[in-house]
């Protein structure tokens, strides 16, 4: 029994993957390895369906109290999976806002009335010969390939999170870079207006005597100004440091990271808003 359900977890997960494949494919006209994993397995369906087998068996012949059962289930795993990640990870990985009749954006009624005819053509059409076909494999192959299936799973959520975590910490980077770049833009600024303002109130107060030691104050002023010079033109070298190691920073990659920004084109980030919009447009620049 418990093999069975194991291998129902593996399938749906699987055909998952595959059906969130064929979506993106005819909305965006390319592939995209779709799913929170790295591998060909989406967990949130193998759970979902597991819970549509077991909860709704008694009821299949029920095709009403089936659809809006699995309408309900399918949005209450939808709504927990998106809840839990963006409270684990701080980012919101998909975003049903823009539709109506949406649940804080997590779950819509759209997608969940397909779920629901989805769930109801799989348990009549697909899940019998996938009994038939588990029941099938031997025992000891069975439980090789569930062993094998198991820890790809577990290496790849490891290798998944660790991706998230890099990312993580390459928006938090960015975000202290751009801070450092405002400062020094602003520092630059304020330089410019002080120096002038100083200019300005050395020569008022001098007033009359002005004419009579022109040369001595014009080499005060030339001095003033050679300093202001040289301390504009350490900022303006500090500031294109800065942007240059942004650059570099946005336009680095690691394993995973171009898969999550494909895979969740709604990404968003709770913590660095306007560092994850910068990473996707230089994402955006380089394809």
């Amino acid at each position: 029994m418990f093999l069975n359900i194991a291998w129902y977890f593996f399938i749906y997960a699987f055909l998952g993957w595959c059906v969130e494949v064929v979506y993106a494919a005819v909305i965006s006209g390319k592939f995209v390895n779709r799913g929170f994993l790295n591998g060909p397995f989406c967990p949130i369906y193998g759970l979902g369906m597991l819970l549509v087998l077991h909860l709704l068996g008694p009821v299949k012949n029920n095709i009403f109290l089936m659809f809006f059962g699995a309408v309900i289930i399918a949005s209450a795993v939808e709504l927990t999976a998106g809840f839990l990640l963006e409270k684990l990870f701080h980012k919101r990985w998909w975003d049903y806002s823009e539709l109506r009749f949406n649940l804080g954006g997590y779950i819509s009624l759209k997608f969940s009335l397909q779920w629901g005819l989805a769930c109801i053509i799989v348990l009549d059409r697909i899940h019998p010969p996938i009994i038939a076909l588990v029941n099938w494999i031997p025992l000891t192959l069975s439980q090789v390939l569930l062993l094998f299936l198991a820890v790809l799973l577990l290496i790849d959520l490891i290798s998944t999170v660790n991706s998230i975590l890099k990312l993580s910490r390459k928006l938090e980077t960015i975000d202290e870079i751009s801070l450092r770049i405002k400062e020094a833009s602003d520092s630059i600024g304020e330089n410019l207006a002080s120096g002038a303002i100083a200019l300005a109130q050395k020569k008022d107060d001098l007033g009359e005597r002005f004419e009579e030691q022109r040369e001595i104050i014009e080499a005060d002023l030339a001095e003033m100004r050679i300093a202001q010079q040289k301390a504009l033109a350490h900022r303006k070298q500090a500031l294109q440091e800065l942007r240059q190691a942004n650059r570099e920073l946005l336009e680095a990659t690691f394993f995973g990271y171009k898969r999550l920004l494909r895979a969740f084109p709604d990404l968003k980030s709770k913590d660095h808003k306007d560092a994850l919009e910068q990473l996707k447009k230089v994402k955006q620049e380089a394809e």
